[in-house]
């Protein structure tokens, strides 16, 4: 749809107002762009599984709630399937990643997540990885792991250029795809898994200043994202792990179910893993005193992480640019990653109460519910109006594909409103007896801030689109 027609579609559905005239409301004569099928309830694949009361499930929320509403479920231990919507939303996040990486001038490349162990080798972290690299043979003898990570493979990579010029840098590579960690112990569903989306970009840089301006950029860009997401993420000094580097950041989620401790001071700005503190607690870096200084320690989840890495690989795989007077000078790198999935089950983490889902509104899997009166009712004559509904919603912007409709006429609509909360979309309407009045009015329940109020259409698609723009 044009700017002009969202323009012309948007005018007639808030200029039918309060009108009192017994002619059927504007907004059922607009022009419309109907899809010949609707996205219904009734179509979706949404198992009825109940988790058990593991004690793993118990312990940890967004579990519970991802397998109780029908977004994943198990296939092994520290291994899940991505069903219909938790999927959607997964795509999402990661649309929403690669706009964020657009904006600091990352290229998005694809790596194998099979890799050959000769580069882990060559790097010395085929031996301290330790169990956790899964490891195995081809029938021809050849040893390979499957990533958990991957600055062996794309320094070599980018060591085989041999004429890469300082005018090609800096230069920001990354991907997102499936990564692997042989977790002896995995637990709290997709938080820690054995297979799992991650985000990792590689960058490449001719000096050290250079370099720390990219690591910056990135942590801004961080930032940003977890801004639009809304979800308050904390910022401290991290361990450099197996990884390695001279700097080191992590992004964490304040959530009791998080297996890292991090120390916070909002007024000192001290900010620290527990695993770079020497001690019980870290000293104030201002010197201040306990009660000026009032440094805290949360529980945490781990969200993403940045790394400077100088020439740690880049050393070791002869990854090198070309200066201006022609001689070759190695690299320096960083290396970024996020918890893709992890992302997505820690904001339902932090997000949710009770036993509803809860999202970002920007990833969540459908913006709009809409539950049409049951087959039968007195209200039963609602349904023509609902269908009209969503049609009319769908071609606002920013909402084509966005909306369902519970089309299971044999249910109440008491019973699809309590299943519409347990998925959390952001918006449920209720099509009931009042949307059979001459001024149709619609029951909104905006789920995320727990309240709801009758509006007739004009206010209902102020209410969508004022939102949706402040996104």
């Amino acid at each position: 749809m044009t700017g002009r027609q969202s323009r012309i579609l948007l005018a007639k559905l808030l200029n039918h107002g309060n009108s009192n005239t017994t002619r059927a409301p504007p907004w059922q004569h607009c022009i419309r762009q109907v899809s010949t099928k609707r996205i219904c309830v009734s179509n979706m694949f949404l198992p009825s599984y109940k988790c058990p009361p593991a004690k793993d499930v118990t312990k940890c929320k967004s579990l519970q709630l991802m397998l109780n509403a029908g977004l994943i479920q198990s296939a092994g231990p520290g291994t899940f399937h991505f069903l219909p919507l938790a999927l959607r939303s997964l795509e999402k996040l990661i649309k929403l990643i690669d706009s964020t990486m657009g904006e600091i001038g990352a290229q998005k490349i694809a790596m194998p997540c099979l890799t050959k162990a000769e580069l882990w080798k060559t790097s010395g972290r085929w031996d301290t990885m330790g169990a956790e690299l899964f490891r195995l043979s081809d029938r021809h003898g050849g040893e390979y792991c499957l990533g958990p990570t991957h600055e062996e493979a794309i320094t070599s990579l980018i060591g085989a250029e041999k004429s890469l010029s300082y005018k090609h840098l800096p230069l920001r590579l990354y991907q997102t795809t499936t990564k692997f960690r042989d977790e002896m112990t995995p637990k709290f569903g997709l938080l820690r898994g054995r297979e799992f989306y991650m985000k990792d970009m590689y960058t490449f840089d001719s000096t050290e200043a250079q370099a720390m301006e990219t690591y910056n950029a990135v942590c801004v860009a961080y930032e940003t994202l977890f801004r639009r997401l809304g979800v308050a993420c904390l910022k401290a000094v991290g361990d450099t792990g197996s990884i390695g580097g001279s700097v080191s950041h992590e992004y964490h989620f304040i959530a009791e179910t998080g297996e890292d401790k991090v120390f916070h001071c909002s007024k000192c700005g001290l900010s620290k893993n527990k695993e770079v503190i020497d001690g019980d607690k870290p000293p104030c870096p201002e010197g201040l005193s306990a009660t000026d200084c009032p440094i805290e320690h949360h529980h945490a989840i781990e969200v993403g992480h940045t790394f400077n890495l100088g020439t740690k690989y880049s050393q070791v795989f002869d990854a090198s640019y070309v200066d201006p007077s022609g001689k070759h000078r190695t690299l320096e790198m960083g290396c970024y990653g996020l918890g893709v999935s992890r992302i997505l089950a820690a904001c339902i983490e932090v997000l949710s109460k009770g036993s509803e889902v809860r999202w970002p509104r920007l990833i969540a899997p459908y913006q709009v519910c809409i539950v049409p009166p049951k087959a039968g009712s007195k209200e039963e004559q609602g349904i023509q109006i609902a269908e009209s509904l969503y049609d009319d919603i769908s071609q606002l912007p920013g909402f084509r594909g966005e909306v369902v409709i519970d089309d299971r006429y044999d249910k109440t609509i008491g019973h699809r409103r309590k299943d519409a909360n347990i998925i959390g979309y952001p918006y449920v309407i209720v099509v009931g007896k009042k949307a059979l009045q001459q001024e149709h009015l619609f029951e909104l329940h905006s789920t995320n801030i727990g309240n709801s109020n009758f509006v007739n259409m004009g206010e209902l698609v102020q209410k969508l689109t004022t939102e949706s723009a402040e996104l």
